[in-house]
């Protein structure tokens, strides 16, 4: 579903596209200057050359340092929550090939591993986002890079659509960056990880078993991460200590930690 929402018909694109620039020119010239220097790089960045470059430009201004002219906010919100279903959608189908007799689980695992806000903010070092990203002195967050990276996806969709932008996220991004053979040997503890974001962030993380399912002459237990109170993961498992990871992970993916 993911992937139909993100695969506009050209022509609606292409209208979306010259609607975006009418609004770009008209309330704020910043993104719609020329700057051949910008341009060059990021045609050194992208492997193509630009067309959208407001679009680009707007991707890199992280909400902390949003510029509000004629009352609208200009940041690279909407854009990150583009590029993030895109990404996913891209992901998953690219695992969904490469591993045809993994199950639900493993793919759901492999995914986090790399998409994971402290994955994506390497990644997005990597290919030099740091050197364009804006936000306000002594406010970036541990997320500002990985936030950029996935608004960068949304322009890249917006600008040449979901072919190209797929190509760039499988051969420069994946292809280039990341070793998904050497990915799927790491282990990651969900539920350390989570216990010590919300250490950080002065958040409670409980885990609360909902009930034991009989499956045959066993039974499977389903738990239930909550944080603040609130449920964010649900796991289940014939052990508790595997409820529990499951659970962390679904939440660690749904805060993007």
């Amino acid at each position: 579903m993911v992937l139909a929402a993100t695969m506009l018909p050209l022509y609606l694109r292409n209208s979306l596209n010259k609607k975006l620039n009418i609004f770009f020119n008209f309330f704020n010239p910043f993104f719609s200057s020329p700057d051949k220097k910008f341009i060059s790089q990021l045609r050194n960045m992208l492997g193509f050359t630009p067309g959208n470059i407001a679009v680009y430009k707007l991707a890199f201004r992280h909400r902390n340092a949003e510029e509000v002219r004629n009352g609208i906010k200009f940041s690279n919100e909407r854009l990150e929550f583009l590029g993030d279903a895109i990404l996913g959608a891209v992901i998953a189908d690219m695992l969904f090939k490469k591993f045809p007799y993994k199950d639900e689980g493993f793919l759901t695992n492999m995914r986090s591993k790399i998409v994971n806000r402290e994955h994506l903010n390497k990644l997005a070092i990597k290919i030099g986002i740091n050197k364009f990203a804006v936000f306000e002195s002594g406010q970036r967050s541990k997320s500002v890079y990985g936030d950029a990276l996935e608004a960068f996806i949304g322009a890249i969709y917006l600008d040449k659509g979901y072919g190209t932008c797929k190509k760039y996220i499988l051969q420069h991004l994946i292809g280039n960056l990341v070793d998904i053979d050497q990915l799927e040997t790491i282990e990651v503890n969900f539920k350390s990880k989570l216990i010590e974001w919300a250490q950080r962030e002065k958040k409670s993380v409980t885990f609360e078993l909902l009930e034991e399912i009989k499956v045959e002459n066993q039974k499977q237990l389903k738990v239930r991460a909550l944080v603040d109170g609130l449920e964010m993961g649900m796991g289940i498992d014939f052990s508790k200590k595997k409820a529990e990871q499951i659970a962390a992970q679904e939440t660690c993916l749904l805060l993007k930690i």
